[in-house]
């Protein structure tokens, strides 16, 4: 055993997968998930913890797969995470955990991501659930959407005792797990929804189709149906556009859009009643983690897939292992490109994406270098569908629905950082609503921080 580096763990091959939705990653067994836990120094000062925004004990969990008591190891990660198989399959670890491992200086990191998911994989595999709370307190609380956000705050609040009820604006519960991530990368039924069983069994209630701010407002929780405090996790949905010539074009989508048909609605089964509008060449516009899931959809639909960024691949906000999987599978990468213009054929549909060469200049205020247009470079990208992925930001119908409730410019609720404590007496927010699209276990960890918030204000 070479403990500098990791155990390598199986994976689909890139020409099979690109045909399929069954998940790329195929994780540990056992054996390797014991002998990658041995390449764990158990640091008395472990960086790892800090790395990590749920705050689990990661060498407490990682002795226990040393010792084969997988059992023990899952109830160590419950104790801090809600959505332990989502998280190690989706958490960016490379810059949070692993990237704080100290095994990582003189080698590479312990696999902390593909150990976890073992563990919560085995759990479930086996019908171990996670522990539930002791005694109950007599007091309600409302979690408005059923995200990364919302579950985790749930989870923890019943775990405490509380009555908690999520309410769901669409008709399956998850969040952006369920329409926002494709099945390759995170299986719906197989992972998600026992993930989502699992904070049910601890006590809480749910209720799909329920819109606040339509169906009923925070005030009316509140004042009317006797919540005692509300936690705001409903994300961030509401897609960015570029304000280009020709956006309105037919055969233009957002990545939202285009993900939630293809996730929640399974629009590429052919039965479906909502069927994806797909060409044979498909541009995709942007550099993230959504922009890859959008691009690798459209790949395994058929078509010919591209990546346009205005910046290097330096500067790709997308995970590394994304990038990685993108490109062993075929996306072809346009990068140092914008987008100037949508063109249309005469029936109205999209035809033909216009775009200018880009060169790197001095940094902006995220420390990236501006891209800056080289004149002259114009060119046609010959393409039959679009698909935006600029970001996202949240819908304002919360916010205008409910009395005394502070946002900022960008339409985000206000809160404070360590509680996400809001303006409004009683009202909690966290995750995507707060800060704007960002990551699934950072929104877990503002659902937590919420909880504890909650946790004092009722206790008070």
């Amino acid at each position: 055993m070479d403990v500098l580096k990791k155990v390598p763990v199986s994976e689909q091959d890139p020409k099979v997968r690109a045909t399929n939705f069954k998940e790329v990653c195929l994780g540990y067994t056992k054996e390797e998930a014991m002998e990658e836990a041995n390449r764990c120094i158990n640091c008395k000062n472990a960086q790892c913890i800090k790395g990590c925004p749920v705050a689990i004990n990661i060498p407490g969990f990682i002795e226990q797969v040393k010792l084969g008591d997988i059992e023990k190891a899952y109830q160590i990660i419950s104790e801090s995470s809600a959505l332990p198989s989502v998280c190690g399959r989706v958490c960016p670890q490379e810059s949070q955990c692993e990237g704080k491992c100290i095994r990582g200086i003189k080698g590479e990191p312990v696999s902390i991501g593909k150990m976890e998911r073992f563990v919560a994989d085995w759990a479930r595999e086996n019908g171990i659930k996670p522990n539930g709370a002791q005694e109950k307190i007599n007091k309600k609380v409302a979690v408005i959407g059923s995200g990364p956000a919302g579950l985790t705050c749930a989870g923890d609040l019943a775990k405490l005792g509380y009555d908690v009820t999520i309410f769901e604006a669409l008709h399956k519960a998850g969040g952006v797990l369920v329409y926002g991530i494709p099945e390759f990368r995170l299986p719906k039924d197989a992972v998600v929804q026992k993930e989502i069983d699992n904070v049910i069994s601890l006590g809480v209630k749910l209720e799909t189709d329920v819109v606040i701010g339509k169906s009923t407002t925070i005030d009316e929780l509140m004042e009317e149906e006797g919540f005692d405090a509300v936690f705001i996790g409903s994300g961030a949905g509401l897609p960015k556009f570029m304000g280009i010539p020709g956006e309105q074009t037919n055969g233009v989508f957002s990545a939202n859009e285009y993900l939630t048909r293809s996730n929640l609605m399974k629009a590429f089964e052919e039965n479906s009643t909502t069927p994806i509008m797909l060409g044979k060449k498909v541009a995709v516009v942007g550099g993230g983690n959504v922009a890859m899931d959008a691009a690798r959809t459209a790949l395994r639909l058929g078509a010919e897939t591209h990546i346009v960024y205005r910046r290097s691949e330096e500067e790709l906000p997308a995970r590394v292992e994304e990038v990685h999987h993108a490109k062993e599978e075929g996306i072809i990468f346009d990068l140092l490109t914008n987008p100037t213009e949508v063109i249309a054929n005469e029936d109205g549909w999209v035809s033909g994406l216009r775009c200018i060469k880009m060169e790197l200049g001095e940094p902006d205020e995220s420390g990236r270098r501006r891209p800056q247009e080289i004149p002259g470079s114009e060119f046609v990208m010959e393409v039959d569908t679009v698909i935006m992925s600029l970001g996202t930001s949240p819908n304002p119908l919360i916010s205008s629905t409910t009395k005394g409730l502070e946002t900022n410019r960008r339409k985000c609720i206000v809160a404070e950082e360590e509680f996400g404590k809001t303006s409004k007496d009683g009202v909690y927010a966290g995750g995507d609503a707060v800060t704007g699209a960002a990551t699934v276990i950072l929104a877990m960890g503002a659902g937590k921080a919420a909880a504890k918030g909650i946790h004092q204000y009722l206790s008070e």
